[in-house]
């Protein structure tokens, strides 16, 4: 009954604060994909993902196992799997009768300063950041009025995390999203009635989410158990693009049903280049993000060790990849339980920040060109400029197959000073480049060449 009078009071706050609009899209697929993903997503290119809950606290999962059993995140659904490695180490450092949600107490944030945090976002060269504001295990990062003594303000930190983030991220001028699990592993509510669980839970949460910050993304997740109708999905998204105060420039993903992924909805999504659904395309034909940690787990985990974590290069590899191919990089960090960004995270990040600095513009705002890569070179292109990507320094001396060169072709290379001799022989482009010093360059994980007047 309870949840019932909150979802009804919420629901006619939100109504009472905003004539209803025009209604533009119907509640069906047909009329919902129909409608596009805003430019502004497609642009931004790279963004940073955040996992961060109760989980921070205990922080582990085996990064030996397999992806998606590393994810620390899952600790209370590991728990249940008593020959696990979970389960072990719970009953080694906290015993059996301590249960999960006696890490409440723990998850303080007593450090977290959220406009260190934007800052450290908007020098990674990052476009948008996406926050878990509540993910499979329940607890909510933001006062959710249908969330009672299971969110940030009523125990742990008690402090608006999502809130206080929010207006980091923005007066850093970065466009702010929410992930959103629709389902909960153990509440009682969405294990006896999941008709009542949607109606007096879940999208009341949403609703309140997306009212009261105003997010850029929304960001869906847990929808694996349930077809998009059970989760009310469509109805959801109708009032999404038709009345609410974002519904212009809101982006979503396709996580909204276990009908969706790759089908429905808004950009697809894909975890760790895998988990995409069998025949699935993801390229330019419509617009897609790929998500992954620097580590082996989405949440903070203590016992990843240094190998477990990406190397500059590799990550630059990634975006640079991702985005010839129609992509964004929507990429992780797990923070930890007091509240801080780990040291390595944020290396990791400044890293890219400086190598974006001086190549941004062969990633911003570009398309996939005719050929996306060929061998260790890949492609990107923006209006009549077309970007060549190495993935390692070339010798003396580049040779590309892909372009065609005319008359007024130019090449130069990005953080270069002069423009680069180069001659067609054999149908190949041969770009003399010459000795750089690395101090000219920041980071060179990539080297990017600008060939300007090619088809």
């Amino acid at each position: 009954m309870k949840r019932l009078l909150l979802a009804v009071m919420v629901t006619l706050a939100l109504t009472m604060a905003r004539p209803a609009a025009a209604q533009n899209y119907a509640a069906t697929w047909e009329s919902i994909d129909k409608r596009p993903t805003p430019p502004w997503f497609d642009e931004a290119k790279f963004g940073i993902f955040i996992h961060w809950g109760v989980y921070s606290v205990p922080a582990f999962a085996d990064p030996q196992s397999k992806i998606g059993e590393t994810y620390a995140e899952w600790y209370w659904n590991h728990m249940q799997d008593k020959n696990g490695p979970t389960w072990a180490f719970h009953l080694l450092h906290y015993g059996a009768n301590f249960k999960y949600q006696d890490f409440a107490g723990g998850f303080k944030a007593e450090l977290f300063n959220p406009d260190q945090w934007a800052d450290l976002f908007q020098k990674s060269g990052a476009r948008y950041v996406v926050l878990t504001s509540k993910h499979h295990e329940g607890f909510c990062l933001w006062p959710c009025p249908a969330s009672w003594n299971w969110n940030s303000i009523d125990v742990g930190p008690h402090r608006d995390l999502a809130g206080d983030l929010s207006k980091a991220v923005l007066a850093k001028g970065l466009n702010m999203g929410f992930y959103y699990s629709l389902y909960e592993w153990y509440d009682p509510l969405y294990l006896s009635d999941l008709h009542r669980y949607v109606n007096e839970h879940m999208i009341p949460q949403m609703k309140d989410l997306v009212e009261r910050y105003r997010p850029s993304i929304l960001w869906t997740d847990g929808e694996w158990d349930h077809s998009s109708d059970q989760w009310q999905s469509t109805d959801f998204l109708a009032w999404l693009f038709n009345n609410s105060s974002v519904r212009d420039r809101i982006a979503v993903n396709d996580r909204w049903g276990k009908d969706t992924r790759s089908k429905h909805g808004g950009f697809y999504t894909s975890e760790y280049q895998t988990f995409v659904p069998e025949g699935a395309q993801l390229g330019p034909a419509h617009k897609w993000e790929e998500c992954q940690a620097i580590g082996k787990s989405f949440g903070y985990n203590r016992v990843e060790e240094l190998n477990d974590y990406k190397s500059a290069a590799d990550l630059i590899h990634l975006l640079v990849d991702v985005v010839s191919r129609g992509g964004n990089l929507n990429l992780d960090i797990g923070p930890t339980a007091d509240g801080r960004v780990p040291v390595i995270m944020q290396e990791r990040l400044l890293q890219i920040g400086a190598w974006l600095k001086v190549n941004g513009e062969a990633i911003y705002g570009t398309h996939p060109w005719r050929t996306t890569s060929e061998g260790k070179v890949h492609y990107t292109s923006k209006g009549n400029t077309v970007y060549a990507i190495t993935e390692m320094r070339p010798g003396s001396e580049l040779v590309l197959s892909a372009p065609r060169t005319t008359a007024a072709t130019a090449v130069e290379l990005l953080g270069g000073s002069a423009p680069l001799k180069w001659r067609q022989e054999g149908g190949k482009l041969r770009i003399q480049v010459p000795p750089i010093p690395e101090s000219a360059l920041a980071l060179p994980e990539a080297y990017v060449f600008k060939l300007t007047g090619v088809e």
